[in-house]
């Protein structure tokens, strides 16, 4: 048996999930006539907090769709270090969107002097102009790092006062509304529009939803057809998505304990480094010698693991991941460093 650490994308969808998606009604959403999009749309809106919201294939898409909505070609937007919009999403906001990053602060989280700092002046016309501010929350490159609310909602507050949209990433937002104990809501309010990812934590084969004023749905549903995201009888997999909003969402606080059982059976082996304090959400980042070489060891062992740069390599706990099998998973690493 092989016990896949990679990523969070690689849950396969369970039994029931695959029942519901079976007998999902569905018609033709061009024409918006897809009973189970609209209602997956209904649900991730309520859950989001926002007046209406749109399937889009992929996160990816969900956030270029946000920038396009955001900027004009040649505009700025501010971003935490390493964000995904910038490093994980093919080169897609200077290709598509015709916008360019500017990194506030460091390790992926930023405050509002560090978002001040990030801003060209506004009155230098030679200069490009900074529309946008996209947060990131998890954080993952920075290990799943959770956004303090209070910091944020000062950082959106801020970029308001400035004249700038506001854009959440929140592909992993059940995960930092479960380590926060506060809901996804909440986090999202802030923001003019918000991505969520289905097919991470939650466990669906594809999809995210975007979510944002019913105005600004409208035009991004337009900008998903101009990115080839307008698909047919798309119920099949929006019931997927509504599967896991009524099922997962309350389990996802499982995979974060999973996560610190694993940080924890691994700290303290030789050549391995790790900080503790630093897991926060389902993932664990840990440094070694020889990351790939490293990951190549434990893959013999039937662990598959993430080599995240030539020393760094990530876990992530999901749906498919028992406490059986982050001890097993765990103690294969303890091996490879003992060896």
């Amino acid at each position: 048996m092989v016990i896949d650490l990679r990523s969070d994308t690689v849950t396969r969808p369970p039994p029931a999930m695959r029942e519901a998606m079976a007998r999902a009604a569905v018609g033709d959403d061009v024409y918006g006539e897809d009973p189970t999009a609209k209602a997956l749309e209904a649900r991730a809106a309520a859950i989001l907090g926002k007046e209406a919201a749109l399937f889009v294939s992929s996160g990816t898409m969900g956030n270029q769709i946000a920038l396009l909505l955001h900027c004009r070609p040649g505009d700025a937007v501010v971003i935490g270090e390493d964000a995904h919009c910038m490093l994980y999403e093919s080169g897609a906001g200077a290709g598509i969107a015709g916008v360019q990053f500017t990194v506030a602060g460091r390790g992926g989280l930023f405050d509002v002097e560090e978002l001040e700092a990030a801003l060209y002046p506004s009155a230098a016309y030679y200069m490009p102009r900074t529309r946008a501010v996209a947060l990131e929350n998890t954080h993952n490159r920075a290990g799943g790092a959770v956004w303090d609310p209070a910091v944020a909602r000062a950082v959106a507050e801020r970029a308001r006062e400035r004249g700038l949209a506001t854009h959440l990433d929140g592909a992993r937002i059940w995960n930092a509304a479960a380590a926060l104990g506060t809901s996804a809501a909440a986090l999202a309010a802030p923001f003019d529009t918000v991505s969520a990812c289905l097919s991470k934590g939650l466990g669906a084969p594809v999809g995210s939803v975007l979510a944002g004023s019913a105005a600004a749905i409208v035009e991004a549903r337009r900008m998903r057809k101009m990115l080839g995201g307008a698909m047919r009888q798309v119920g099949i997999l929006c019931a997927a998505g509504l599967y896991a909003l009524e099922h997962h969402v309350a389990r996802i606080g499982e995979d974060h304990v999973h996560a610190r059982r694993f940080a924890e059976g691994i700290a303290g082996a030789p050549g391995v480094t790790i900080e503790l304090a630093r897991v926060a959400t389902n993932i664990v980042l840990f440094d070694v010698d020889d990351a790939p070489a490293f990951v190549e060891r434990v893959a013999a062992r039937g662990v598959l693991l993430s080599a995240f740069g030539p020393r760094t390599i990530r876990a992530v706990t999901h749906l498919d991941v028992s406490a059986a099998d982050v001890e097993a998973a765990a103690a294969a690493v303890r091996e490879v460093a003992e060896a």
